[in-house]
């Protein structure tokens, strides 16, 4: 039985989900969403215990998808880490607010985005 934590990653670009894919896969069951909606479609079949959020993508916005997920009691309690190209100090606060766990900023460091998954699950777990 495989016991590694289910990581959803969402992001419009194939190349990034490939990249988050080969990064974590040795760690985690990395999932992969190319929309918000097939994210939100995603987690009526899944159990995540982490969604990895990009913000800027077509149709659903990693805001909207935040804005869904808080909504559904089956879903409200997955943390978030938004991973992006926005850096600046609104976008950042604007997704503490939306509820986000934690915030990365693309291009990204590996170490740095493991470093963060395990922080905000450790401290889920707690």
């Amino acid at each position: 039985m495989d016991d590694k934590k289910i990581i959803l990653a969402v992001d419009d670009m194939p190349t990034n989900l490939q990249i988050l894919q080969s990064l974590l896969s040795d760690e985690f069951s990395v999932r992969l969403a190319k929309s918000g909606h097939m994210a939100l479609s995603a987690l009526t079949r899944i159990r995540a215990d982490l969604i990895l959020l990009d913000i800027e993508m077509p149709g659903l916005s990693g805001f909207d998808v935040m804005n869904e997920l808080q909504k559904n009691p089956d879903t409200r309690d997955i943390p978030v880490i938004f991973v992006t190209a926005h850096a600046t100090r609104e976008v950042i606060a604007r997704a503490a607010k939306a509820g986000a766990k934690d915030y990365l900023v693309k291009p990204f460091d590996p170490q740095a985005l493991r470093e963060k998954i395990w922080r905000v699950l450790g401290a889920n777990l707690a």
